[in-house]
């Protein structure tokens, strides 16, 4: 017998703060840098750096970092290896710019944070490169409303499982929001959990792909910071009567 919820989980990038905004900026000035060389609408050129990024996750992990390896791969690929140092240094530095960027909240996520804090005890749990990921909490000033902060390499259903293991928590009575169906919802769902998805106005093409194949019943949908706490209270609600 459920209990209801009893912890709700956060992700950060594009639920707590901007980030993917930036990505995109990143990819338009790349695809700036390799038009010198490709006529862009023949070269595939957004379609050819994803498919590098794809099979590079295993390798870097997501982030920053990441992006700017699989961008200077793709490239000198794109290019057939013509493209300069000097261009190549030009994407480095691109990648420094981001790593630098301030952090901006959402409007209203504080206030929509402090609000389910004041119900339940809520986590945030993010991924991406450590030390980046790390320094964006600590300059987000939210770090003090959440009980724990976990950082991980992935966030799929087996990781949330042993997070939760840690957390001392069961996955019925675990609540996730984020923009992301693929890495805050899907598993969350599959492990019999809940979720409240906030998508953000753009999103990375690997992160819409998402399949949930059961627990559509156990989620819900906040178009805005603001709109948080009754999707979750509504959700908490539902589970309590489960």
């Amino acid at each position: 017998m459920s209990q209801g919820i009893q912890l709700v989980g956060f992700d950060a990038d594009d639920t707590l703060w901007r980030s993917q905004d930036y990505f995109d900026e990143a990819q338009r000035e790349f695809e700036a840098i390799v038009g010198r060389y490709v006529d862009l609408g023949n070269a595939g050129v957004a379609d050819a750096l994803y498919a590098v990024e794809s099979a590079n996750i295993a390798v870097f992990g997501y982030g920053v970092k990441g992006m700017a390896l699989s961008m200077i791969e793709s490239a000198t690929q794109i290019t057939g290896g013509r493209i300069t140092a000097g261009e190549l240094h030009r994407i480095v530095e691109m990648a420094k710019t981001l790593l630098r960027h301030p952090v901006e909240l959402l409007p209203g996520i504080r206030d929509a944070v402090e609000a389910i804090a004041a119900r339940f005890e809520v986590v945030l749990i993010t991924k991406g490169d450590l030390f980046h990921q790390e320094a964006k909490v600590r300059d987000s000033g939210l770090s003090d409303l959440f009980r724990r902060i976990e950082i991980v390499s992935e966030k799929d259903a087996p990781t949330y499982a042993r997070v939760l293991a840690e957390f001392d928590a069961r996955a019925d009575q675990f609540l996730m929001v984020g923009n992301s169906l693929r890495s805050d919802i899907a598993p969350v769902l599959a492990l019999g959990g809940w979720g409240v998805h906030m998508p953000y106005r753009t999103t990375w093409a690997h992160e819409t792909q998402a399949v949930i194949e059961s627990g559509r019943e156990r989620m819900d949908e906040a178009r805005s910071p603001d709109a948080l706490p009754a999707a979750v209270l509504a959700l908490a609600t539902r589970a309590l009567a489960s």
